[in-house]
């Protein structure tokens, strides 16, 4: 988000990024009053952009309100031209059938391949590679993070910008997943735990670093 985003925007991108949050903490986190957030959500709810859900129990008392994007909110980010995508999905399938569809997913596979190997090819260490996988998804539009979860990694992926491809033919998916496990390459074992396409608001991945003598044992059972 720019310099100049308004603090609609920015609550938008909050909710997005990190899902449901209350008045309070969506306050905290643009560092302004509670009044000011509760103007500005009650705006967006009556654009339609926001609804009101409420929070998971916390001890004694009533569950408190929190916020969550509409349909409409998140059709507010870029989807890359998602019609015209499933379209050509479909008309692909549709001319040279599913081994031409899966053609189509290999080469952008191999295209990416190329791609994110070589921008990790210098850092042989899981860590770095896995920050540098993020910001390269991050550059495609993906809103991707890495974040610590104790010995684990995180590969956070909070919009899909081609999710109508993907919901078309789930092989993208399929194909990403096996890109991912790639470029953790023997010291990650990456699974994925979110999906977006399953019902999901984000796609996670969780990568669990791998001993040298995890990987000795797992090549020898190979």
């Amino acid at each position: 988000m720019t310099p100049s985003a308004t603090t609609a925007d920015r609550i938008l991108l909050l909710l997005k990024s990190r899902g449901p949050m209350s008045t309070a903490a969506l306050a905290a986190a643009l560092q302004t009053t509670t009044e000011a957030v509760r103007q500005q959500v009650h705006k967006l709810a009556e654009a339609g952009l926001v609804r009101g859900v409420a929070e998971a129990p916390s001890g004694v008392g009533r569950p408190g309100q929190a916020w969550s994007l509409s349909a409409r909110g998140h059709a507010r980010f870029p989807d890359r031209h998602a019609e015209l995508t499933r379209q050509l999905v479909d008309t692909v399938r549709e001319v040279f059938g599913e081994a031409g569809l899966e053609q189509l997913i290999a080469r952008r596979e191999e295209a990416s391949r190329a791609s994110y190997l070589e921008a990790c090819r210098d850092l042989p260490d899981l860590a770095p590679r896995l920050r540098r996988l993020a910001a390269l998804r991050d550059q495609e539009g993906y809103m991707a993070r890495l974040e610590a979860d104790g010995d684990d990694w995180l590969l956070i992926e909070d919009h899909c910008p081609i999710c109508v491809a993907a919901e078309a033919c789930q092989g993208f998916c399929r194909s990403e997943l096996a890109l991912f496990r790639e470029v953790a390459g023997p010291q990650g074992h990456l699974r994925r735990e979110e999906h977006l396409i399953a019902g999901a608001r984000r796609c996670v991945y969780r990568i669990t670093p791998v001993t040298g003598a995890q990987a000795k044992m797992g090549d020898t059972a190979g």
